[in-house]
């Protein structure tokens, strides 16, 4: 009988993908309204997976990326500006470290293509914050949330092959923009919703 492809002896693997990063962005802000823009970004990414089974397993996803963020159309006639303006929040950098556990298949017979669905959380870490250069300070708070996943790997050989995935993180952050550089004491806040897609094609290994 001729062998097929299988990966059920090497329980570990790593992945290194170039990913795309695509804020579904929404914000509810204090004083001055308006909403929230940020900007998408394309990161490399790598990742670890553990495999408890052929079909059960568990990955850690590490990447990070930075993100630039402006309100849009919020009101500032209060400080002597328009009613619709886009305020120029600067940049922040993104670690959301993320696990999931995930169900593969081999849905054919001859087990090269094996796709995969899990879920997990993810706890976002906001760094290098950059104000730019209209407010005093921008203040994030770190969040924890949820994440799901699609995806599938086109498998080579027993150690190697191609990855497609597709994760959404479902990411909720306080903000608290410092202006008191426009008026005295003036502090904005913001629930800020993140939700990104994230796209990733990349090569692994399995060891």
């Amino acid at each position: 009988q001729e062998q097929t492809t299988t990966d059920s002896k090497k329980n570990w693997q790593v992945r290194l993908r170039g990913i795309g990063i695509y804020p579904d962005q929404s914000a509810t802000i204090g004083i001055i309204g308006g909403d929230v823009a940020i900007s998408n970004a394309f990161v490399p990414e790598l990742d670890f997976t553990y495999f408890f089974t052929e079909n059960f397993a568990a990955e850690l996803i590490l990447g990070t990326a930075k993100h630039d963020v402006s309100t849009t159309g919020s009101d500032i006639s209060a400080i002597g500006g328009p009613t619709s303006f886009d305020v120029d929040l600067g940049s922040v950098m993104l670690l959301p470290p993320t696990l999931t556990f995930q169900y593969h298949f081999f849905p054919m017979k001859e087990r090269k293509f094996k796709p995969y669905v899990g879920a997990g959380l993810n706890y976002t870490l906001f760094y290098n914050v950059k104000e730019g250069s209209v407010v005093k300070d921008v203040e994030y708070d770190n969040a924890l949330g949820y994440a799901g996943q699609v995806g599938f790997d086109i498998l080579f050989d027993d150690t190697y092959f191609i990855n497609f995935d597709v994760k959404r993180l479902f990411l909720k952050t306080d903000v608290t923009v410092d202006a008191s550089n426009l008026s005295p004491g003036l502090n904005i806040p913001a629930e800020v919703t993140i939700d990104p897609w994230i796209v990733g094609i990349g090569v692994g290994m399995k060891f």
